[in-house]
């Protein structure tokens, strides 16, 4: 990968480098007789030419940027919803949530090889592993990644991702995945609520009213299956792990800022290796403690956990480095793009039964996540749209009219002989 100047915070949506397209203006020439100016027309059929080739070179690159879009959607979608249904369909042989976290967290650490894999076929100045990565610990501090830092800026962060996970396989072991993925959505309302107090953001009206529909939205999905002990736990476990991911990303940026590519990478393979090193031994005690159990290794699906931990590392890659090839909006709109993925699965494979509550609390839910997608600007971008529209039906009467009184004259004129004064 090259270089970024763009800073990104892990598994939060950023501003991404947005390509600037310039117009191109007409030359300024001087006035000259009819002779001089029809000598002069090829000269500005060439400079025609040039622009319509800068429009043609400039259209190239927004469908580029925009086939790109489509592709990450697609890719984060794709990866989210499947990760959710393969991790529903490994809990049928291996009732072990916690295990499989801590099982799929570990392949965070090929984060920061990966990167540098990209690094070196992309960048013209190629570095060294050490090099690259003296470079990258720089992001904590100016003596890099010592012990106390690794325990006061990275351990914090490696439980949150553990718990933010682990609450969410254990909400899809109570309820189906649909509503799991539409209650994960509410995460966005609660970073812009924990963004607004903590880190004193702009206070955004339309925000607030999509914090309303969601939190009206999981009261709504509550109601859905008539507060059934099972539907209500799940339904907690779920908004607690969107609670810890909006948690972690707001502290990310109190604490850290952003990062580039890099850093980026290098930290969450961090957290890899925290929870290597740290929380091993979680699993060995639920073990033996038969908490979560199983008979044999042979037993377990190695396959689905392989698969569910390869989705889940694609979907947190993409996440993380999509916004180097498009917009963080469009990224967005692939994890709310899942929900209808893991609805239509659901219906062909479980007993869910789609009553007009959870539809409503899913529709409700889904308008409060892209009403946070508006940027700051929009009303005043709203506000200059509308004027634009304003002023141009105000002038389209009136060049109707100036038309029409000085159509008499300009025959006249025509009628004129040339030598007239």
């Amino acid at each position: 990968m090259k270089k970024h100047s763009a800073r990104v915070a892990p598994l939060s949506a950023c501003n991404s480098p947005v390509l600037t397209l310039t117009k191109v203006e007409g030359e300024e020439r001087p006035r000259d007789s009819p002779g001089l100016a029809e000598a002069q027309a090829p000269a500005g059929v060439e400079t025609g030419g040039r622009a319509s080739r800068r429009c043609w070179t400039c259209s190239r690159a927004q469908l580029k940027k925009i086939f790109w879009g489509v592709a990450v959607v697609l890719c984060v979608c794709s990866s989210w919803a499947g990760s959710t249904q393969l991790a529903k369909l490994t809990f049928r042989k291996f009732d072990a949530p916690f295990t499989l976290t801590w099982f799929a967290t570990n392949w965070n650490f090929f984060f920061f090889p990966l990167y540098y894999v990209g690094h070196v076929c992309k960048s013209t100045e190629k570095q060294s592993v050490k090099q690259r990565y003296r470079e990258c610990c720089r992001f904590f501090g100016d003596n890099g990644l010592t012990l106390k830092v690794f325990f006061t800026k990275a351990a914090p962060f490696g439980v949150l991702w553990t718990l933010t996970n682990y609450l969410y396989l254990h909400a899809i072991k109570k309820i189906n995945t649909t509503d799991v993925s539409v209650l994960f959505c509410c995460n966005k309302a609660f970073v812009f609520l924990l963004s607004w107090i903590v880190l004193r953001d702009r206070f955004m009206g339309v925000r607030i009213v999509a914090a309303i529909l969601a939190i009206a939205g999981i009261v709504m999905m509550t109601y859905a299956d008539g507060f059934h002990s099972h539907s209500v736990i799940g339904i907690a476990l779920v908004v607690a792990s969107a609670s810890m991911s909006a948690l972690y990303k707001v502290l990310f940026k109190l604490l850290l800022g952003s990062a580039k590519f890099g850093e980026a990478a290098l930290f969450l393979s961090i957290l890899g290796v925290f929870n290597i090193l740290f929380i091993t031994c979680i699993p060995i005690i639920l073990y033996f403690t038969k908490v979560e159990y199983w008979s044999s290794f042979d037993d377990i699906p190695w396959g689905n956990l392989c698969g569910f931990s390869v989705l889940l590392l694609t979907f947190n890659i993409v996440l993380n480095f999509g916004i180097a090839v498009t917009y963080p909006t469009l990224m967005s709109l692939g994890i709310v793009l899942s929900v209808p993925v893991n609805a239509v699965i659901d219906h062909y494979t479980s007993q869910i039964v789609f009553n007009g509550v959870r539809v409503i609390a899913i529709i409700i839910i889904g308008l409060g996540f892209l009403l946070l997608l508006l940027p700051e600007e929009w009303d005043v971008w709203l506000i200059k749209l509308l004027t634009r529209l304003k002023v141009r039906k105000k002038e389209e009467p009136a060049e109707g009219a100036a038309d029409l009184s000085s159509g008499p004259q300009s025959k006249n004129r025509r009628a004129r002989p040339s030598f007239a004064r």
